[in-house]
């Protein structure tokens, strides 16, 4: 008896490329199915055509020889008997075939299922990726505004800080007359001045030496210092030419012109110390080409 066709359903939901491969699954059973009809139709019209033969050859042989006849009568019934058999056998192949093209219908059908499961996990997992990401990416984002909001604090308060400096600083006119620009007295006002940007400035410790020691465009040669009263001496080298400050004290601007700047440099000592001044230079910013 010939099974009954089932045909795959696939699920709601299908994606469209499990659905495509399905149909072309149960398009490849149906033209099996229909070759093989053929096939049997085929072998049906061949054994009609056999027996129709026989039949006829069987007439012919009552007419000549009844003991013939009965051979041929045997020998009809075998033929009919081998093509039931034949005919059986072609029932039985066509409904093995049709079992294996749904077999392998259900197997290629759940396969796909798995992958489009086995692909929706991997969706899934990525998808839980791209959001664990774009959770990290905001948690970053917000703790880069959280420091940019320090640090614009932290600038406005520097910047309070430098201009509540500044405000402490003072001009005081040099020993050329001429009224100098603010004077730092530690290190935190001379880097207020930096940041202010008036002038560039060269720190320096000068120790006593027998060679003078090079100071941005000068040279500066320690004579004498004296802690107890902050007060020292030294020879300063500029284009060239040799003057001695002496008897100078800390934070007083020590002024000196250079052909190349037609403002003054300042020399200004903050500490004396036992045979060594520590100070800074201040030149001016803007210099003409020698």
């Amino acid at each position: 008896m010939t099974e009954p066709t089932t045909y795959y359903r696939p699920e709601p939901g299908s994606s469209n490329v499990k659905t495509a491969l399905v149909g072309g699954a149960l398009a490849a059973l149906l033209v099996s199915n229909v070759y093989l009809f053929i096939q049997i139709h085929d072998m049906k019209a061949d054994a009609v055509k056999s027996l129709d033969s026989i039949e006829a050859e069987v007439q012919n042989l009552k007419e000549n020889s009844s003991e013939v006849v009965a051979t041929n009568r045997k020998h009809l019934e075998t033929l009919k008997d081998d093509l039931e058999n034949a005919r059986r056998q072609a029932n039985v192949l066509a409904s093995q075939a049709k079992k294996e093209s749904l077999t392998y219908t259900e197997q290629q059908a759940k396969r796909l299922e798995q992958q489009q499961e086995a692909s929706a996990q991997k969706v899934n997992g990525e998808l839980s990726q791209v959001k664990d990401a774009a959770s990290t990416a905001n948690a970053k984002i917000e703790n880069v505004n959280g420091e940019v909001t320090s640090v614009k604090t932290l600038v406005a308060t520097n910047k309070s800080e430098l201009d509540k400096t500044i405000l402490d600083l003072k001009k005081v006119t040099g020993d050329l007359g001429v009224t100098s620009g603010y004077v730092a007295t530690n290190g935190k006002e001379l880097e207020a001045l930096k940041r202010l940007g008036e002038r560039n400035y060269v720190e320096f410790k000068l120790a006593k030496a027998k060679q003078p020691q090079r100071v941005g465009e000068v040279s500066l040669l320690l004579k004498k210092a004296d802690p107890k009263h902050n007060r020292f001496t030294f020879e300063l080298t500029a284009d060239d030419k040799k003057t001695e400050k002496k008897d100078r004290t800390i934070n007083e601007p020590i002024q000196f012109l250079m052909a190349r700047a037609k403002q003054p440099y300042e020399i200004i000592v903050n500490s004396v110390q036992k045979d060594m001044i520590v100070g800074y230079l201040a030149e001016p910013k803007v210099q003409s080409a020698r």
